[in-house]
């Protein structure tokens, strides 16, 4: 009922011009560049609020969120592929995919993994006190957590915040960044899309909102995301949906290579009351809609990794398979001294090619060419000379850097990853994480 999240992170190609131009900003379409502001962000039939209930201990840091559709709707879920994960995930893990699902409930500042018996019974009276405000069956609410690992819920303070945001919804802008951030732990950006198009002369809108800035790795990592949608779809068309753009956007993303216990995704969608089954053609729209705000939601935790001061994309192509292709990619995003090297702004690209080496791919040093930022400095096997200086001042004015990595097998697959670089900040983030 749950399989597996594929290795592969096969980024079509046609997706390529697209992916470069999105920001982790709510994205207004062509179609809607104007929208009113206060026109609500949100799919027909879905309210958010967030709130501060207590878990944090700055009253002006929120640590509530909860996002609703006011008619059961279609639920799926992806969740870590750790194998210690955080009570709400098993909790939320057993009730997807569902035809029924009303709410997703998430409480930051505590993570409620590590947390035995106790923390399952916490983890469902959370969505036993949603549901009871909704009217609802338990059943029909999801839970996620995030924080610190191995500390009890705080009840006494969420008793008085859940039945808060429940009061508190509303299909307004600002409650959709108070869900938002709610959500967030160590992040320092709100990270929110939207998508809106035309299906036959109805307006269907996707939303989403995620959270995330470190312990990101491939098949995701310590990173939540609700993604909304106000199109008619069942169980299992919105389970595959969801799969097909997470294996595009977050399982193509890594800040440190450490996989966390917490990290949820959920699309929630629900059709509109003028709105009927979905045709081939807007199914595909559909996807790519889901698919572009899932990338922007990727693309926004590494913007905001952790200490970074660079944004890397890899392009891995020439390989007969997309997995051959993630496994090189995800060997270089990974790597520590490439991150380094970029945080030092050293195009040192004798670590990238070792680093394509160990990634487990049958290749060899001659198929090998690598260009950053679209200077050329190993072909085929050897090194190329180039103005090292003038590369190594563009890495350090660009916030942006871009590896493209060819390897020369006469394949058509190619993927794109994004990462982040590692410098004494994040360090230092994470040393004092806890004391």
């Amino acid at each position: 009922m749950h399989p597996t999240i594929g290795d592969a992170c096969f980024v079509p190609i046609d997706l390529y011009r697209l992916a470069s131009l999105l920001t982790f900003f709510t994205i207004r379409l062509p179609g809607n560049p104007h929208m009113p502001s206060d026109q609500s962000p949100l799919p027909q039939g879905f309210r958010t609020s967030g709130l501060h209930c207590g878990i944090k201990s700055d009253p002006d840091t929120l640590d509530l969120a909860l996002f609703v559709s006011d008619r059961p709707c279609a639920a799926a879920g992806v969740f870590t592929q750790n194998r210690v994960c955080g009570a709400p995930v098993k909790v939320s893990r057993e009730r997807v995919p569902r035809a029924t699902c009303r709410a997703v409930i998430i409480n930051s500042g505590n993570a409620n993994a590590c947390t035995g018996a106790q923390g399952l019974k916490d983890a469902r009276w959370m969505t036993d006190e949603i549901a009871a405000g909704l009217g609802c069956s338990a059943d029909d609410v999801l839970v996620c957590s995030t924080g610190v690992i191995g500390h009890p819920l705080p009840r006494e303070a969420l008793a008085g915040g859940l039945p808060a945001a429940v009061d508190r919804l509303a299909a307004t802008p600002d409650a959709f960044t108070d869900a938002a951030r709610g959500m967030m732990t160590t992040d320092t950006i709100v990270k929110q899309s939207v998508r809106q198009a035309d299906f036959d002369g109805t307006t269907v809108t996707i939303s989403g909102a995620a959270k995330g800035a470190a312990m990101i790795a491939p098949n995701m990592a310590t990173m939540l995301a609700v993604i909304m949608a106000d199109a008619p779809l069942s169980p299992d068309e919105a389970d595959r949906m969801l799969r097909h753009a997470i294996d595009r956007s977050f399982n193509c993303i890594s800040v440190d290579g450490h996989m966390s216990t917490s990290d949820t995704v959920i699309l929630l969608a629900g059709g509109t009351a003028d709105s009927g089954p979905l045709g081939v053609g807007n199914q595909q729209q559909l996807q790519t809609m889901i698919d572009e705000v899932a990338i922007d939601l990727a693309q926004a935790i590494i913007r905001d990794a952790e200490g970074a001061a660079h944004f890397i994309t890899i392009d891995v192509h020439g390989l007969r398979s997309a997995e051959q292709a993630s496994r090189i990619a995800r060997a270089v995003a990974d790597s520590p001294l490439v991150k380094t090297a970029i945080a030092g702004a050293d195009p040192n690209w004798g670590r990238i090619v070792s680093a394509v080496g160990y990634a487990d791919v049958d290749l060899q040093e001659e198929e090998i060419s690598l260009a950053i930022n679209g200077t050329t400095i190993y072909r085929a096997g050897s090194p190329l000379v180039y103005d090292e200086r003038a590369v190594s001042d563009q890495m350090r004015t660009d916030r942006d850097v871009h590896i493209d990595i060819e390897i020369a097998q006469d394949g058509f697959a190619a993927v794109r990853f994004w990462t982040s670089d590692l410098t004494a900040e994040y360090v230092r983030l994470n040393a004092e994480y806890t004391t």
